[in-house]
């Protein structure tokens, strides 16, 4: 009687869990992707496109999409992420609803579609594709999330934008995935679930995965998959919101740069990462569970230059030199797993996969090797999920055990791996580089006893899109400065949902989601000196990228 008593506890347990569709655990098997940026902003020498450059400079006379997706397919990508259209508002696609884009330019006589290219590569070589449209557009004057001057101008953006999104995703083939990137503001949701039901997608309140809050390369540990469902709604979940126990599952995307910017420029080649630093980057993402998602850059022939295509080239081959095949591995379920090797082998990593399918069960878990006659620690961690990988010195052992010492229900392994790779690497997330600056002092005579609007400028701070912590100090036993409310500001708007507290406990320490950079960000704060506080008591508020 008792054990079918723990059964049932089991499974109601298993049941609360959350879990991925079919899609998304498929999405999550791809580990890794490869973006391309290319459009006005390579000719422009930019980051993003200006509106500067004259559509008769565009002409990629080598474009090669087959190349593209050889570089995708040399460094192992399972699809590739295309910049349809940036937030210049060019489309690089035979549009019907702007004069600026691809057509407009001598690219093939004004025919080319360099989307319709890259999806017919795409099919032949067998590698999947997404595509990113920008809501924001410049050249119509769409902000953030598509947001618009005024409810006359919203409701023209919103046909142009819904246009363009039928028509990529009816004429070009089934998309793996679709960015939306800065969330959206735009109803689309009709127009996803007839033409597109099966695709990730990025962003927005339709979002089936989040990004990871970084354009950095890395994920934090641990990373859970899930998240409460209120914040999957909101369309701009990041791994600051990811809780073991949410109702809603939504896998982190991890997306950077080759090189020093997104899109190619003069001075590009000589920031090409090491294969060193893009290992560092695998392990802080892939070998936390989340899915990486590379930039390759094209230059103004259409083409990615050939360093770029050889460390493609050499990152792909070095994780299969890695993790191609096992010293040994097994599958099973229960609390203790075991994996005996053919014979005492030198391993210095384990990888771990859960049937996320079953949820995100393990909580705790302990990784040891038989020694001789004995049982010994190599690692521990607490989340799995879709992939855990674990470096450690090397050690001759005979077995390797996996030992979960807490978890929501009974832990279901997909896959107990030993590996010798023959390097132990240094994963440390150089979190030390991450000061906290200031942006705002108050005092008590400044702050007053009734609420005052402050507006904190952000702009020489927030440079790259990042989860920042935005935090209220005040010397030790002084009554802290009263925040009754905090927004962001973008060109000066309010941009509601993009700030929250770090805890329901902690109201004056809150983080900031800034999904894309404008002329101008700042922090609109209504503050007041509480009762208590003292004549001549001071403080600040302080800014960093939030704590890795």
């Amino acid at each position: 009687m008792l054990g079918r008593a723990v059964q049932n506890i089991d499974c109601q347990a298993a049941e609360k869990l959350s879990r991925p569709t079919p899609e998304q655990a498929a999405w999550q098997d791809l580990e890794l992707g490869m973006f391309i940026h290319f459009g006005p902003a390579t000719y422009e020498d930019v980051e993003e496109d200006n509106l500067s450059a004259r559509l008769d400079q565009i002409n990629p006379d080598k474009l090669d999409t087959d190349q593209w997706v050889q570089a995708a397919k040399d460094m192992g990508a399972g699809y590739i992420m295309f910049v349809a259209k940036h937030s210049g508002g060019f489309c690089a696609w035979q549009t019907d609803t702007t004069t600026y884009g691809i057509k407009n330019t001598p690219w093939r006589g004004g025919k080319g579609d360099i989307l319709a290219d890259l999806s017919a590569s795409c099919r032949k070589q067998g590698v999947k594709l997404g595509v990113y449209i920008s809501p924001s557009d410049r050249h119509f004057g769409a902000g953030t999330a598509g947001s618009c001057a005024n409810a006359q101008e919203q409701e023209k953006y919103n046909k142009i934008y819904r246009q363009q999104l039928t028509e990529i995703l009816t004429r070009y083939g089934d998309m793996i995935e679709v960015w939306f990137d800065g969330s959206l503001v735009v109803p689309v949701g009709d127009i996803l679930q007839k033409h597109a039901p099966r695709a990730q997608v990025f962003q927005g309140p339709h979002a089936t995965i989040r990004w990871v809050g970084n354009e950095e390369g890395w994920a934090p540990y641990p990373a859970w998959n899930a998240v409460p469902l209120a914040k999957a709604r909101s369309g701009i979940a990041t791994a600051a919101d990811g809780t073991p126990n949410g109702d809603a599952w939504l896998p982190n995307e991890c997306d950077t740069k080759y090189c020093a910017s997104w899109h190619w420029k003069t001075h590009y080649a000589g920031s090409l990462r090491s294969l060193d630093d893009l290992m560092k980057l695998y392990y802080n993402t892939v070998g936390h569970g989340a899915v990486l998602l590379l930039n390759h850059a094209p230059d103004r022939t259409g083409l990615i230059p050939e360093a770029e295509m050889r460390r493609g080239r050499e990152f792909g081959a070095e994780i299969r030199r890695r993790f191609g095949k096992s010293v040994a591995e097994t599958s099973g379920r229960g609390q203790t797993l075991e994996l005996a090797l053919p014979k005492p082998t030198r391993i210095d990593h384990v990888i771990v996969m859960e049937n996320i399918l079953e949820g995100e069960r393990v909580r705790e878990y302990v990784m040891e090797g038989f020694v001789g006659e004995q049982w010994k620690e190599l690692c521990r961690g607490s989340a799995i999920g879709h992939k855990k990988i674990d470096a450690f010195g090397p050690l001759e052992v005979s077995r390797v055990r996996l030992r979960v010492v807490q978890s929501a229900a009974e832990p279901m392994i997909r896959k107990l791996a030993a590996y010798n790779v023959g390097d132990t690497p240094k994963l440390s997330a150089d979190a030390a580089d991450n000061p906290a600056r200031q942006v705002w002092q108050w005092s008590a005579e400044s702050l007053g006893r009734e609420w005052k609007t402050v507006d904190i400028d952000l702009t020489s701070i927030c440079k790259d899109p990042q989860v920042y912590h935005v935090d209220f100090h005040h010397p030790d036993k002084v009554p802290n400065v009263e925040v009754r409310s905090l927004e962001l500001l973008v060109d000066g708007v309010v941009a509601p949902g993009f700030v929250e507290r770090t805890q329901p406990d902690a109201p004056r320490r809150y983080y900031v989601t800034i999904t894309a950079l404008s002329k101008k960000l700042g922090l609109r704060a209504v503050v007041r000196a509480p009762d208590q506080m003292q004549s001549g008591a001071k403080g600040e508020v302080t800014v960093c990228k939030r704590p890795r």
